[in-house]
């Protein structure tokens, strides 16, 4: 059970007695359920003496936002950059391009233009005026229109035609791929997610650091079975978030220090600099990490 959102509940609410009753017996519960402990590790798969350490290639999805007072890509920009765990931290921001909430804004024209200056990585998630549209509910012609429009839009800032693309909901077919195909662009999926997308009623996420330790264990057993590629000496684990999220922004300093000490936690070796800090090797590893998701669907994914 996860509980996160970007919706503030008022105090007078939860000063009504009943409300106060049930949302107290709600907040119980989750609680009870976060204590519950991940997989054990004793039975895991041991590592290879010489194993290649892993780094982690952060993503975000949905933005740029234009939320004021508060921005949240702003904030997650601004920590990236300055942070204890590792300063410089460069990312893949998956855009939308013409949603006028997000890059179909002056204002999210305008981040992306700062996104793309501070040397993170532009990519598509959706060129659709419409926003976040499923690529399996477009057409064929619209489908072609709104993936070229999403890399015309990125080419404008960065010169370069972006070549990484997101699904909207994760869902993608073989009709998807190949129009992805036909436009040079490779699917990127993720490794592990913050689980941080979905908006319920309070702004908070109790399991943020057991998910993470669980997902992080998996991967370690696919490292020890050899299922991970390996790009100029690291494992690339791509992660991803979405910088439309306001407790992302708020913590995201915190989910920095969780990934490297869940890491440690379940045996994971990492690069002396656990996360990407320059757009051609993300570039790269994403080219490379892409090969595993874009060649033959498996069915529709949502994250």
């Amino acid at each position: 059970l996860e509980v996160r959102s970007n919706v503030h509940v008022s105090r007078a609410r939860f000063e009504h007695g009943p409300i106060k009753k049930t949302t107290t017996a709600a907040l119980a519960l989750v609680l009870l359920l976060c204590g519950c402990a991940g997989p054990s590790l004793e039975q895991a798969r041991a590592l290879p003496p010489n194993a290649y350490p892993a780094r982690f290639l952060l993503t975000f999805d949905d933005g740029p936002s234009t939320w004021r007072p508060f921005n949240p890509t702003r904030a997650i920009l601004e920590t990236l950059a300055r942070n204890p765990v590792q300063p410089g931290i460069k990312a893949v921001f998956f855009l939308q391009t013409r949603d006028p909430r997000a890059g179909g804004s002056e204002a999210g024209r305008a981040l992306m233009r700062r996104e793309h200056a501070e040397g993170h990585v532009l990519a598509v998630h959706s060129g659709s005026p419409r926003g976040h549209i499923d690529h399996m509910l477009l057409p064929d012609p619209e489908l072609d229109r709104t993936l070229a429009d999403a890399q015309s839009d990125i080419a404008a800032v960065t010169v370069n035609t972006p070549d990484l693309v997101r699904p909207p909901f994760w869902n993608y077919d073989a009709r998807t791929l190949a129009a992805y195909r036909r436009h040079g662009l490779h699917m990127l999926l993720t490794d592990v997610s913050a689980n941080d997308g979905v908006i319920y009623v309070f702004d908070m996420s109790f399991r943020r650091r057991s998910h993470i330790r669980n997902s992080l264990a998996e991967i370690r057993e696919k490292i020890a079975a050899g299922e991970l590629p390996v790009v100029a000496g690291v494992i690339p684990l791509v992660v991803t978030f979405h910088d439309t999220n306001t407790y992302t922004a708020h913590h995201m300093q915190e989910y920095l220090r969780i990934l490297t000490e869940e890491a440690a936690n379940v045996g994971l070796v990492l690069a002396p600099r656990p996360f990407y800090d320059d757009a051609a090797s993300i570039e790269r590893a994403a080219r490379v990490r892409a090969a595993g998701w874009d060649q033959a669907p498996a069915g529709a994914q949502k994250s």
